[in-house]
C-alpha cells in the first residue's frame, strides 16, 4: 500500500493499530475521528460486476442508488468470498484504490466535507488518512450520492 502511495504521489498518513480496526466504529476509535470521517470500502456486485463503493461509517450504502450510479438495473451486496475474489482481500481491510481488478468506484458526496477521511489500508490493522479529494483521485471515484436517507439509517 505504501508503494502505491509514493508512487502516486499521494499526501497520505498510514496508521497501524496492533489490536485492528475492522469495523469503522474500530477504525473511528483507533484514529480519534467521527464515524462519518471513516471510510466504508464496500463491493456490491452490479449486473453481476464488481463495484467499489465508498460510504462515510455512520451511514448505510443504498444498493439501488449504487445502480443508478453505474448504469446498472440491480445491485447487491457482495459476499465476504465475492470481496476476496474481487478484491484479493476480505472484508474490513479493503482499501479504496490500487485494486486492479475494480474499474468502477463511486464514493459517497458526503465525505467531500472533511479536511482529513480515514480509509482501510489493506488490512485489518491499516488505516491511511488523507484528503477526501485526494482519496478520489486515487480511488478514480466518482462522487454520488448512494446512501440510505438519514431517516432509514439503522444503529451502529
Amino acid at each position: 500500500m505504501s508503494s502505491f502511495l509514493r508512487e502516486a504521489g499521494a499526501e497520505a498518513r498510514i496508521e497501524e493499530f496492533t489490536e485492528g480496526t475492522p469495523t469503522a466504529a474500530d477504525a473511528a476509535a483507533a484514529v480519534g475521528s467521527g464515524l462519518d470521517q471513516i471510510v466504508k470500502s464496500l463491493v456490491l456486485v452490479c449486473d453481476e460486476r464488481p463495484v467499489l463503493a465508498l460510504v462515510p461509517g455512520d451511514r448505510r450504502v443504498d444498493p439501488a442508488k449504487v445502480a443508478a450510479a453505474v448504469g446498472a438495473s440491480v445491485a447487491r451486496v457482495a459476499s465476504p468470498a465475492e470481496v476476496r475474489g474481487a478484491t484479493g482481500v476480505d472484508p474490513g481491510g479493503v482499501a479504496p484504490f490500487g485494486l486492479a481488478t475494480l474499474e468502477t468506484v463511486v464514493l459517497d458526496r458526503s465525505l467531500l466535507r472533511h479536511r482529513i477521511v480515514w480509509a482501510g489500508a489493506g488490512s485489518p490493522r491499516h488505516v491511511v488518512g488523507l484528503a477526501p479529494g485526494e482519496l478520489s483521485r486515487l480511488a478514480r471515484a466518482r462522487p454520488s450520492d448512494i446512501v440510505q436517507e438519514a431517516s432509514t439509517q439503522a444503529p451502529g
